[in-house]
């Protein structure tokens, strides 16, 4: 994979993780009764875990991006 590549790939993956980050944030938040009951320490923890698997996801190719699986 060229740098050029690289980067491109990079900057898909991001994007794709910080759209599930937010989307199980919101899911976690709206798993809650009122906002004062909401467990931010979850909210937290839960999203950054599924940015984290997102980004190794993306390892295995970007259906967004041609030609990431190399």
């Amino acid at each position: 994979m060229t740098k050029d590549n690289f980067v491109i790939w990079l900057k898909a993956a991001l994007v794709r993780a910080a759209r599930t980050i937010a989307q199980t944030a919101i899911a976690t938040i709206g798993s809650s009764a009122v906002l004062s009951e909401v467990n931010w320490k979850l909210v937290l923890s839960a999203s950054v875990l599924a940015g984290v698997i997102s980004v190794l996801m993306s390892i295995t190719g970007l259906p967004e991006i041609k030609g990431t699986k190399e």
